[in-house]
């Protein structure tokens, strides 16, 4: 896996190739994904594997965005275990107790103070992502400041230290669109590297007639929808689609196209 998180794949799979090409055991920043068998199955950052071809007939690099839809459960388990790991490498490289270097352990799922022998662990950020529904047959569509016009999305947040999830869709739904909700119902989860989330899926409820007020500044533009039009969204493409459509949706890699593919096949 490369800095910018992306891995070799062909024919739309990831590539796994043998530690043997390249050295006679592990590099020491490498991280276990797991064991197949008796094959035990690595990660490493692209710098250990300068000897490797970077480039082959058939052979692509691409990440969770740009091939995730194709990835199978195993696949895309890989890779997201090899992100969440080597980015936590990349960035604790030394004791938040006294400043000592870190050791790396237990296959890279691990780090131990070379000082103290305090342990660390991978860090997972929690955060919230919301469909908001009118309890009938329209859904709450929204548009970060940073995004190209039409790419629109269900809301998300990262939860804060002390809040319950359910208070963190609250609040979110609140401060980025205004809007009091109800009914906040779990409905599933997703890992995220990007940086290293824990998408926490919900459903709530809101009052369409309430005025949408964008106080801070993250939220540029929403829009409610009802079902047929979430419907024609979704099969006009995703944020990679060059379709002339007022609203386009995130692929079929994101726990927020899954939650509006699942609302529409509700009858209401």
């Amino acid at each position: 896996m490369n800095g910018a998180g992306q891995v070799r794949i062909i024919d739309g799979q990831l590539l796994l190739e043998s530690a043997a090409d390249y050295c006679p055991q592990p590099p020491t920043h490498a991280v276990l994904l797991g064991v197949v068998g008796t094959v035990h199955q690595w990660a490493v950052r692209d710098e250990f594997l300068t000897d490797a071809p970077m480039e082959s007939a058939g052979i692509e690099f691409g990440d969770l965005r740009s091939h995730g839809a194709f990835f199978d459960a195993v696949d895309a388990e890989r890779y997201l275990t090899a992100q969440a790991l080597l980015m936590w490498q990349d960035e604790s490289h030394f004791c938040a107790k006294d400043g000592a270097p870190m050791t790396i352990t237990s296959g890279g799922w691990t780090r131990v103070c070379t000082a103290c022998g305090r342990e660390e662990y991978p860090r997972t950020d929690p955060a919230i992502i919301c469909l908001v529904h009118d309890g009938a047959d329209r859904v709450l569509l929204a548009r970060h400041a940073a995004w190209p016009a039409r790419n629109f999305s269900t809301l998300a947040g990262f939860v804060e230290a002390g809040e319950s999830l359910e208070s963190c869709v609250a609040r979110e739904i609140a401060e980025e669109v205004g809007l009091v909700v109800s009914d906040v119902a779990y409905v599933g989860s997703q890992p995220w590297p990007f940086p290293r989330s824990l998408m926490l899926g919900f459903h709530a409820v809101a009052n369409p007639r309430e005025p949408l007020i964008f106080s801070d500044g993250e939220i540029c533009e929403a829009v409610w929808c009802s079902r047929a039009e979430v419907k024609e969204a979704l099969a006009a493409g995703d944020w990679a689609s060059s379709v002339d459509a007022p609203v386009l949706l995130p692929g079929k890699v994101s726990i927020a196209r899954r939650m509006l593919e699942a609302w529409v096949r509700t009858a209401g």
